[in-house]
């Protein structure tokens, strides 16, 4: 009776989650893993098969985005990064069954809530370019953060920010990157055992609540300029760091 319960909670909880990390993604353009990850650590068996569910249904999101928006999307911006996260984060998620993530946690926090501050104060101050170093060097801290954690979003966010012109060119490369980025990783932690039966039906349960969620986001996005957008952004990256802190 009791496991019955539990698993019904489990549901609502998955739901109720879903809904609110679809939400945020389509609103600042990432946080589904921040978001969804301080609770499916607890209802699922292992945290790999968390991060892969949480990959497995973020990638919704971004689908839908990255169709909506597909003819924004600046190649030039993107792939270098991107290339760089994937192979990175790829032999991040080889680490899971070996680093104990708990004291990684806690540096990872520490880290979003000092850039957050950061970049609060003196983003109009900041001009990221859009050359090779500093795609490799943001692709590289993006794809270790996604690998581990499942919360590849803020390095690359900040600089998707920093080089695009409107908040719809912004979402177009976001998105991409993330949609392509998960792709890769769930095909990365079925490899090392993570896609599970667990995982296949929890996503399926999971699906109604990614379209409620990024449904409600698409009605606040319209109403973001992209300065408001960016200050959105910065806040929650240190919202971010104290939820890492904390869960």
């Amino acid at each position: 009776m009791k496991s019955s319960i539990r698993v019904k909670v489990d549901i609502i909880i998955l739901i109720c989650f879903a809904i609110g990390a679809s939400f945020v993604q389509r609103t600042t353009g990432f946080g589904f893993g921040i978001f969804i990850m301080t609770v499916l650590p607890y209802i699922m068996p292992s945290y790999g098969e968390a991060t892969t569910l949480s990959g497995g249904l973020a990638l919704l999101t971004s689908l839908m985005l990255t169709i909506k928006y597909h003819k924004l999307i600046d190649w030039k911006k993107l792939l270098p990064i991107l290339i760089t996260f994937i192979i990175v984060s790829c032999l991040a998620v080889r680490l899971l069954g070996i680093l104990s993530t708990e004291t990684l946690h806690k540096i990872l926090g520490v880290t979003l809530i000092l850039a957050s501050i950061y970049f609060w104060f003196f983003s109009n101050k900041i001009r990221i370019k859009p050359n090779i170093p500093t795609q490799t060097s943001l692709g590289t801290l993006s794809g270790f953060m996604g690998g581990l954690f499942g919360m590849q979003g803020p390095p690359a966010v900040l600089y998707f920010l920093s080089v695009s012109k409107t908040k719809e060119e912004y979402t177009a490369i976001a998105q991409a990157y993330f949609l392509i980025g998960n792709v890769m990783m769930t095909f990365s932690r079925a490899y090392n055992g993570f896609l599970t039966q667990k995982v296949l039906i929890s996503w399926l349960i999971g699906i109604p609540s990614i379209i409620i969620g990024t449904w409600i986001g698409g009605i606040a996005y319209r109403r973001l300029s992209l300065p408001l957008l960016r200050k959105i952004v910065y806040a929650y990256i240190g919202i971010s760091g104290v939820l890492a802190l904390t869960f």
